[in-house]
């Protein structure tokens, strides 16, 4: 077994390594670009709501039917259709840089509506009470929207990572590169079994690790845990 073992890793060591890391890289940049990007949005979609702060129907309208139009398009879709824009702004359509920017496209809304129902959660009294001390709109979201919903957007943070993980099994197709790329081209096309059984179980311990900090971490800020 020990033996196998050694020579399984000297011949799909390295290439694993290189996948795992692609694969982190290119899901992490996305997820924070996404965030970025998202919270601003979900913070307007609440806003601008009926019983928001600001409330503006024809905006609230017109940001949520892109939204949703957004969350709408399959993913293998998406990725086909906007090669042109996603070699208009990183030079090319194929590598880590060229997966960063669909994958980046498909999480906006999902992150988007995520952070709108994690301030919906929130306790209406709570903005009540900041109201009536005075505070403004930017103080509002802040200190209350973004404070209280933090645990919730966490756990959202690793529910997105995870599922944009899953995504870049899929941008392999147009050579993204990573773990899912070499368990299907290196894999299951080559019939190499015991590289695709490799990177699915690199998949499976990326995917525990990323949950379980996650939680960990929405647990550590959560204040209703607190005793």
């Amino acid at each position: 077994m020990l033996a196998y073992l050694s020579q399984y890793w000297a011949d799909y060591g390295t290439l694993l390594l290189d996948g795992t890391w692609d694969t982190i890289v290119m899901t992490a940049i996305s997820v924070l670009i996404a965030y970025l990007i998202g919270i601003p949005l979900g913070v307007l979609l609440v806003l601008t709501d009926k019983g928001g702060l600001h409330p503006n129907r024809p905006l609230n309208a017109v940001l949520g039917w892109i939204v949703n139009i957004g969350r709408s398009i399959p993913f293998i879709i998406l990725l086909v259709a906007i090669i042109p824009f996603t070699r208009l702004v990183v030079g090319t359509a194929l590598g880590v840089k060229g997966a960063i920017v669909p994958l980046t496209v498909a999480a906006v809304p999902f992150v988007a509506r995520m952070i709108e129902q994690s301030i919906a959660d929130i306790d209406a009294s709570l903005v009540e009470a900041g109201q009536s001390f005075g505070a403004n709109t930017w103080q509002i979201v802040t200190k209350v929207y973004l404070r209280e919903s933090l645990p919730s957007i966490i756990r959202g943070a690793a529910i997105t990572f995870i599922t944009l993980f899953g995504y870049t099994a899929m941008a392999g197709t147009v050579g993204a590169g990573g773990l899912g790329d070499i368990a299907v081209r290196y894999g299951y096309q080559r019939h190499n079994y015991d590289v695709m059984v490799g990177a699915v179980i690199l998949c499976v311990i990326l995917i525990q690790i990323v949950q379980s900090v996650g939680d960990l971490i929405a647990r550590k800020v959560d204040k209703r845990t607190l005793r």
